[in-house]
């Protein structure tokens, strides 16, 4: 199971090419952001994450 740290670390990473400058500042906040995500972030993060063809956060990872 990823954490949303983990997630936005592997985007930026090795998806970086398909994101857009927007997405990017927000995956670089959520890696070093400690605050807990709302709703709208962990469906922009899902959202990326489906894009990217990698594992959807379970319910208890998106604190």
């Amino acid at each position: 199971m990823m954490t949303p740290r983990q997630a936005a670390l592997a985007l930026l990473n090795d998806h970086a090419a398909t994101l857009t400058p927007k997405a990017g500042q927000f995956l670089g906040q959520l890696a070093v952001s400690g605050n807990p995500m709302t709703d709208r972030q962990a469906g922009w993060l899902a959202k990326l994450l489906e894009r990217a063809g990698l594992p959807a956060l379970s319910q208890g990872d998106e604190a």
